[in-house]
């Protein structure tokens, strides 16, 4: 148990340190506010960025190794403290101080995301989803986060963070969610990994990396990351307990209790969100934007 924890702790860490490198460089590159597919071919000729890119798949491995051996209550609370990682990790590469405030909103984010996820059973049923019901799933997941990317652009900086984070989250929870069902096919036969149901997860993951580049992207990198850490793991869940049978809070306390800890994750990001820490390479309109303010015209003479 001890070294599954020390597992646990290390996956998290290696997570915000890889998103951290990420930000850095989807900051730099070139492209409007809310940047196109092509954006993403630029990142993976960074070496920072893919750097970045394989500790985020280290930290992930490390959880699920974590989960092997020790249970979902003692392990994902400890993963969630990769918010606090995320936050002084991403205060160092900018320079800049980490103020009491900022603690004090991961802190209210941790707790309120893992209590929303201790009020939802565990099911270990063998979960059961049709290439319809996936395709629906994903497809929807997918045009919600496509009008979000598509609105983007004229909403100030801080709420396109979150917006844009919400919308990666739900897609990387909805692939989550048809990975469970994948996985446990491929279990059963190896062949099943060759599916639609792997083509729509492999879509809506590379879709909702897009999004979560871009939420990065505004600057605003502790709430993109925070809420990136809520709606990943709720919609997820969300998938579990109405498409897959693995239930939801039955007792009006935990009903109550899901709700006022999920009031708390919400409160504590948009803490965060308001917050003066920001990269300070992310300026309003970002590097190569078209657009016709001061800052813009600026980098072009």
């Amino acid at each position: 148990m001890q070294w599954h924890v020390l597992m646990a702790v290390a996956g998290a860490f290696t997570l915000a340190l890889g998103s951290a490198l990420q930000e850095r460089d989807a900051v730099r590159a070139p492209g409007q506010r809310v940047a196109r597919a092509g954006f993403l071919l630029h990142l993976l000729r960074q070496p920072r960025w893919l750097l970045g890119s394989g500790a985020v798949v280290l930290g992930a491995c490390l959880h699920l190794l974590a989960l092997s051996g020790a249970p979902l209550t003692i392990i994902q609370p400890i993963g969630v403290t990769g918010l606090l990682f995320a936050i002084v990790l991403s205060a160092v590469f900018n320079r800049q101080r980490v103020r009491a405030a900022q603690i004090l909103a991961g802190i209210a984010v941790m707790i309120g995301l893992v209590g929303v996820l201790t009020t939802f059973p565990h099911g270990s049923e063998q979960p059961v989803m049709s290439t319809e019901t996936a395709l629906w799933l994903s497809g929807g997941m997918i045009a919600a986060g496509g009008l979000v990317f598509l609105t983007a652009h004229w909403l100030p900086s801080g709420v396109r963070a979150l917006l844009l984070a919400v919308a990666g989250g739900a897609a990387l929870g909805t692939t989550s969610g048809l990975a469970r069902v994948i996985t446990s096919n491929a279990v059963a036969d190896p062949v099943n990994l060759f599916s639609w149901l792997t083509v729509m997860a492999v879509a809506t993951a590379v879709f909702g990396a897009l999004l979560l580049q871009n939420a990065y992207r505004t600057g605003h990198f502790a709430a993109a990351y925070a809420t990136l850490l809520i709606a990943d793991p709720v919609v997820g869940v969300g998938i579990g307990a109405l498409l897959l049978g693995e239930g939801v809070p039955d007792t009006p306390i935990e009903q109550v209790g899901a709700v006022l800890f999920a009031l708390l994750a919400f409160a504590g990001t948009v803490t965060l969100a308001r917050s003066r820490h920001r990269n300070p390479e992310a300026d309003e309109e970002a590097p190569g934007d078209t657009g016709t303010s001061t800052t813009s015209s600026s980098r072009t003479r």
